[in-house]
């Protein structure tokens, strides 16, 4: 099993493309750490998760909120006492709406759930995982940090700056045992986007292939689900 025993931690874990891949860990073996703002729909998997023998554990926590997210960690390592794998994946549009109607409050919502929780968790988690010179990070992307449509200028913006950010704390860390990748699921239909066309659970062998990725691999990569 490509996971087996890796404690792993997935945000924004309780729909789409988080549930699916939270439920594929489970069967590779992996300790699932289920993250996300709603604990009803992490109970939910958590409970899929226990009814086919996988472990999992809970913490209802807001990952753009600095204290809760330092809160986070500090469970985790009383509960359980370390962490193998952490998949950034919350994330999402928000409002479809053009930059030049859109007023600061949402513009920083935008970036508050799709950079800054990234920073936030990475930089909470990297800590334990440089000790443990060991660390899987995968980070959930999108197309649109290279392409440019109405709208969605802030998402852009947004994922753009993610992927910086990662490729930046990638080179920052590769003397750790980490590595960090990105990974694009495409347009996939889930809650947040109920006009896509795909099913997460779909795509999630590439992303779990991520986050088993063997010692030597290549740090900062990109991975399309699209791609062959």
């Amino acid at each position: 099993m490509l996971l087996e025993n890796k404690v792993t931690l997935i945000t924004g874990a309780g729909t789409g493309l988080g549930r699916a891949t939270a439920l594929k860990a489970a069967t590779e073996g992996a300790h699932v750490i289920l993250v996300g703002r709603r604990k009803d729909k992490l109970e939910e998997v958590a409970q899929e998760i226990r009814s086919n023998h996988g472990i999992a554990s809970l913490y209802a926590t807001d990952v753009t909120n600095p204290e809760e997210v330092k809160q986070l960690k500090q469970q985790v390592l009383a509960d359980i006492g370390r962490i193998d794998v952490l998949v950034n994946n919350a994330g999402g549009t928000k409002a479809y709406q053009l930059l030049r109607d859109m007023d600061y409050a949402t513009f920083q919502s935008v970036m508050q759930l799709n950079l800054d929780s990234v920073f936030l968790m990475t930089s909470a988690f990297v800590p334990i995982m440089r000790e443990q010179q060991y660390g899987r990070i995968v980070n959930i992307t999108s197309q649109m940090a290279n392409f440019y449509l109405e709208n969605l200028g802030a998402y852009s913006a947004a994922k753009a700056a993610m992927e910086a950010l990662i490729r930046t704390y990638a080179i920052e860390e590769e003397q750790s045992g980490i590595l960090m990748s990105l990974f694009d699921p495409g347009n996939l239909k889930t809650e947040q986007n109920p006009y896509g066309e795909g099913d997460p659970a779909t795509v999630v062998d590439k992303l779990i292939a991520l986050a088993a990725l063997p010692t030597g691999s290549a740090n900062a990569q990109t991975v399309r689900a699209s791609a062959d």
